[in-house]
């Protein structure tokens, strides 16, 4: 518990302040306040926290942050006004909890793909050298060995000052979290002391949100232009927007290639479906991760790494002990040696990143049968694209729902079909467990099925219902059907 003066160091505040109330808790969802919560009346994007602010008053709030007074003020209620409540709330969490990031090794992970395998593995690698870690990614949250729901690839302020300060209570050294570009807009990571940040790759993905990709890429860029010196970055200057990055980046900036020389350089000797050989700064490592993709996810983690002060051996020798992580060209493999790579590809990048890496692993008499399709209530102008890759590398592919939301299945569907042309070794399969189905009996002994899109999720979402669906268990379940 703290008093309101105690939480408003960072805050810009527009009005005068009469009444300094104990403050209990955060909260910005009305309908979990409680006696001496402070409200936060945030603006998003389906509704305006302005609303509820006599709810939460009702159920015993303390304080109301906002941008504007409500009409009926309360002489009970302290009412702090800012210009921005996200930016006020990210603030206040940070002083509310004791500024937790400053007592980790914070590490934020951000672009399109590869955040997810390159947060949870270095969260792997340095539990494997009895470091105690937290974790926050889009699969879930860790506390040293706890398992939290992961809800949002990045969540709120306030819920990532808490997991922080837990972590901390909890003798964890180092924090890993992806830094998604929806946080960096909304100011999640306001206020966050970041010891490095790395950037993975940009592609096209969630212009539904930014609008623009130019505000996509201005969302990520600002999470290296907020690194004090103090902090180090490492980008990929294989992306071309790798060096935008760090443009007027304070910290300390590092390049890792697989094309040319860099800081952190990597080269693929020999690559196999169950894994690769590497060499990593002139070291040569075999790794359970197969394809280019992996190359850089791995070399990403080397470094960050070294860059936190371990040795370069030692942080290759753990590299090499870890396997790939759930959800992520995860493979399940039939009787007679038909195999399903499971991938949480969901943007037409990493469609092709997976892709590619099929196509030179696969000999020339394999069918390769790919399984995808595209989220509803999502950027639209992805689905063409998806669908284009998919029969572009496929010898057959399957185009079906994934999670269609409030959208018509059909509707996406035709969306996708549209990216296609002339095209015809492709089948529209509306229901995704008979699309999975379908596959498996396509497939003949030894070929490849992909099936991306939901990778790690167990559930599929139609309307505003989760419905239990794991592709894993789909997949497992039709190639039992084959015996």
């Amino acid at each position: 518990m703290k008093r309101l003066n105690e939480l408003l160091g960072n805050v810009r505040v527009l009005n005068n302040l009469e009444l300094n109330p104990a403050v209990v808790a955060l909260e910005y969802d009305s309908r979990k306040i409680e006696a001496g919560y402070c409200f936060f009346a945030v603006v998003g994007t389906a509704s305006d926290g302005h609303n509820f602010i006599d709810s939460a008053i009702e159920k015993g709030a303390s304080t109301i942050v906002c941008q504007h007074l409500p009409s009926n003020l309360n002489p009970e209620v302290a009412y702090v006004v800012v210009e921005d409540t996200n930016i006020a709330m990210a603030a206040m969490a940070a002083a509310f909890y004791n500024n937790p990031s400053h007592e980790l090794k914070l590490v934020g992970v951000t672009g399109t793909n590869g955040k997810t395998t390159t947060a949870t593995l270095l969260y792997d690698m340095f539990s494997a050298m009895n470091h105690k870690c937290g974790l926050i990614s889009t699969v879930v949250y860790r506390i040293a060995e706890r398992r939290i729901d992961s809800t949002h690839t990045t969540p709120d302020s306030i819920r990532l000052n808490a997991m922080m300060r837990e972590m901390i209570d909890e003798g964890c050294d180092y924090c890993f979290m992806e830094v998604s570009s929806h946080a960096a807009a909304q100011h999640r990571i306001d206020n966050l002391r970041f010891a490095g940040a790395l950037f993975t790759n940009l592609t096209h993905d969630h212009l539904d949100y930014h609008g623009t990709y130019k505000e996509y890429i201005r969302a990520k860029k600002s999470f290296f232009d907020n690194l004090d010196k103090s902090a180090w970055a490492v980008v990929n200057i294989d992306d071309r927007n790798g060096e935008v990055m760090i443009q007027n980046c304070k910290a300390k900036c590092y390049r890792l290639s697989l094309r040319s020389m860099a800081d952190f350089r990597t080269k693929i000797v020999e690559m196999m479906p169950n894994g690769m050989q590497l060499y990593i700064d002139n070291q040569e490592l075999w790794a359970k991760f197969t394809g280019r993709f992996n190359a850089y996810n791995l070399t990403t983690v080397y470094a960050a790494a070294t860059l936190l002060g371990i040795d370069k051996l030692e942080a290759l020798r753990t590299l090499s002990m870890l396997s790939p992580v759930s959800g992520r060209f995860e493979t399940i493999t039939a009787e007679d040696q038909t195999m399903a790579v499971v991938d949480y590809a969901h943007t037409p990048d990493a469609l092709e990143n997976v892709l590619e890496t099929i196509d030179e692993l696969r000999k020339p008499e394999q069918q390769l049968i790919v399984v995808c399709g595209c989220g509803g209530d999502r950027d639209k102008t992805k689905r063409p694209e998806m669908a284009a890759i998919a029969v572009r590398h496929a010898t057959t592919a399957i185009l079906t729902s994934d999670n269609p939301r409030t959208e018509s299945p059909e509707a996406i569907l035709d969306d996708m079909v549209a990216g296609i042309g002339d095209a015809t070794n492709y089948l529209r399969i509306t229901d995704r467990r008979e699309a999975i189905r379908t596959a498996s009996m396509l497939a003949k002994a030894g070929d490849i099925i992909v099936i991306a899109g939901k990778g790690h999720e167990d559930y599929q979402i139609i309307g505003t219902t989760k419905h239990h669906f794991d592709d894993r268990e789909e997949i497992r379940a039709a190639f039992e059907r084959r015996k």
